[in-house]
């Protein structure tokens, strides 16, 4: 009996101990809480409004140190150190592009871009290459794109001399295996069977053909039939054509010495013999295609209309370009024109755009689009169009400008991110031949543009009455119809042509 007492008064002891220990707590909770109520009060007391805020104004940015030096055989070479990571990056840039194949075989420029990594060199199979890049958590790789060709390595500091000369093996002794030209030709025929499938797709492929012809090399599109006539000797010529030392830029940032680096480079790439003979790729000539009209891709599974309105544009090195893109900030983004008129006054659209979008060295577009419900389409279309002529017949405001100054600005330092991001822009502007500054210069051009420029510039350079507009949608559902934007609406057939599979050549 007295056991049990003695345990009662043991609970008892720990349930008052219990108590005192939450009382405790409350009375700390309670002082925290009238601490933070008394905070927020203060901070609320002091809170501003956005607009009321002062901040510093941004750092000037400036370029990290690089070297720039030409090897003997042409080879124009970029050196960045940056010793935050043991890591080294490296990309070379090669004058040419899918722009300069010919018409009867378009995908050769991918197709050499993509087997002159995958079909391995003359000292390594694919295999063996790849198993050696693995085991290092390393990267080699390549692709030609539209204008330019590009081969690039990663590697940690460690292994920058074995993976440098893998890298130097890939851009000088590729061997284009048939076989793995037959593997990109089945994934590239996997890729035409399906490119209806997304309606923004069909959007941009056929607005481009609109804007440059579809014959261009900036519209003109891969068929069963061009990728059939493409064989491993196409592949081999068009290299031989155009990766050369001296056709090429090689820029490589990380955690190297640039003196041992030269030396690399000079041991793996400076015997490369130079091609004497090399011309300068000879580019298209762009004209417009059509100066205006509706068109239609009917698609009667959808929903909603994909939609896109422009005309031929112009390059980054017009005089006017800084404030064409201040117009592009006036017209786009939350709070902008666009966005405020037909997002969130009319209710037309979830996402908007219109933009004065450039190229380097051939005309870009100026194009705005988005999607909206099919009873909306002629609204949407209408109510873009009027917006595009405002912006010419009105002046920006001033808090218009300011903003779209603020935003273009601000956003300025994202040009400068990393070290690989910066030395990449030098090199594309050695590739294209722009100055060194040329984002500099833009930058001031911006903070000297006026509301007059910004109308001066959409007068100037946008053009309603040459506006091409381009609908995919479903036709049925489309009311009221196309009809009521222009009386004559061009249909577009978007049928992939056939032509009998053709694994070998």
């Amino acid at each position: 009996m007295q056991r049990y007492k003695v345990k009662g008064k043991r609970q008892m002891g720990f349930k008052i101990q219990k108590s005192k220990r939450l009382l405790s707590a409350l009375v700390i909770a309670f002082a925290f809480l009238l601490f933070t109520f008394n905070f927020s009060l203060a901070a609320t007391a002091e809170a501003k409004h956005y607009t009321e805020l002062q901040l510093a104004p941004l750092a000037e940015i400036k370029l990290p140190k690089y070297e720039g030096f030409v090897l003997q055989n042409g080879l124009v070479v970029y050196l960045m150190e940056d010793h935050e990571l043991p890591l080294v990056n490296g990309t070379a840039l090669i004058r040419t592009g899918s722009r300069v194949e010919p018409l009867e075989k378009v995908g050769l420029a991918d197709f050499t871009g993509e087997v002159m990594r995958t079909g391995g060199t003359k000292k390594h199979s694919p295999d063996q290459l790849n198993e050696i890049l693995e085991q290092r958590a390393a990267a080699v790789e390549t692709n030609i794109g539209e204008a330019s060709g590009n081969a690039s390595f990663q590697a940690l500091s460690e292994d920058l001399e074995m993976v440098f000369g893998l890298f130097a093996e890939v851009l000088r002794e590729p061997v284009f295996a048939q076989e793995k030209l037959d593997l990109a030709k089945t994934q590239a025929r996997g890729s035409i069977a399906r490119r209806n499938d997304d309606p923004d797709e069909i959007a941009s492929r056929e607005f481009q053909k609109l804007i440059y012809g579809k014959e261009s090399p900036y519209a003109r599109t891969m068929e069963y039939v061009t990728l059939d006539k493409v064989s491993r000797q196409d592949l081999v010529n068009f290299y031989q054509q155009y990766f050369h030392p001296n056709n090429m830029i090689l820029g490589i940032v990380g955690d190297f010495d640039a003196k041992k680096m030269r030396s690399l480079i000079q041991a793996k790439l400076g015997d490369w013999k130079r091609n004497p003979k090399l011309v300068k790729p000879q580019l298209p000539e762009v004209s417009p295609a059509n100066k205006g009209g509706v068109f239609f891709v009917n698609q009667p599974q959808l929903t909603q209309s994909s939609i896109l309105v422009g005309h031929l544009g112009g390059r980054f090195d017009n005089p006017d370009y800084a404030a064409l893109d201040v117009l592009n900030g006036v017209l786009n983004g939350f709070g902008g024109r666009l966005f405020n008129e037909l997002r969130s006054r009319q209710g037309l659209a979830y996402s908007v755009y219109g933009f004065w979008s450039p190229r380097y060295d051939y005309p870009g577009m100026f194009i705005a689009g988005g999607q909206t419900r099919s009873d909306a389409t002629v609204q949407f279309v209408k109510s873009l169009q009027a917006e595009i002529k405002r912006i010419q017949a009105q002046r920006v405001t001033t808090k218009e400008l300011a903003f779209a100054k603020e935003s273009t600005l601000n956003s300025f330092v994202f040009n400068f991110q990393d070290p690989s991001q910066t030395l990449l822009r030098l090199m594309r502007y050695e590739y294209y031949g722009y100055p060194s500054d040329f984002l500099f210069r833009y930058q001031k051009a911006v903070a000297a543009t006026t509301a007059a420029d910004v109308q001066r510039v959409a007068k100037q350079y946008l053009k309603p009455e040459n506006i091409v507009t381009l609908v995919v949608g479903n036709q049925t559902t489309i009311q009221p119809p196309l009809t009521q934007l222009a009386t004559q609406v061009t249909p577009i057939d978007v049928t992939i042509p056939t032509s009998q599979p053709q694994l070998k050549n």
